[in-house]
């Protein structure tokens, strides 16, 4: 099995290569939540232009594109753009902004984590995280 980026080992599910093994058990929650009839689709790798190609002083200039994990579309009507991620990039932290301008989805980092119980996005988790810290330190203090 090859490598992804960042030390990702790839993983193979369905007969579908996932850049990661956390990629790979998110899209085993959907199937499990399609399963049930919450999920009533699943795009894989959706394809997203950030900015369009364009020309300037005679000078092309290559379109700026995204892929995200996924697009699920719930039962319910509503969608998620979904994107997991272990950590966050200064240069996706970027993309994430250009798709936010231009796109009506929101695009949901998540990540896994088990002393969280389970899926959760990068901004609760910096939450989370500081509040368990606050509370060490608190703690700490009160010896």
């Amino acid at each position: 099995m090859s490598k992804a980026k960042y030390g990702n080992k790839k993983v193979i599910r369905d007969g579908i290569e996932f850049d990661s093994a956390m990629e790979a058990k998110y899209y085993d929650y959907l199937k499990h939540l399609q399963a049930q009839g919450v999920v009533a689709s699943i795009e894989l790798q959706p394809k997203f232009v950030l900015l369009p190609k364009f020309e300037k002083n005679g000078k092309k200039f290559r379109e700026i594109g995204y892929s995200a994990d996924f697009t699920v579309h719930y039962a319910d009507g509503h969608t998620e753009v979904v994107d997991i991620k272990g950590m966050v990039t200064q240069q996706f932290a970027l993309r994430k902004k250009l798709f936010e301008y231009r796109y009506p989805h929101e695009l949901k980092l998540l990540t896994y984590s088990k002393i969280d119980g389970g899926w959760i996005t990068h901004d609760e988790l910096k939450k989370v995280r500081k509040a368990r810290k606050d509370l060490k330190n608190k703690q700490l203090i009160n010896r």
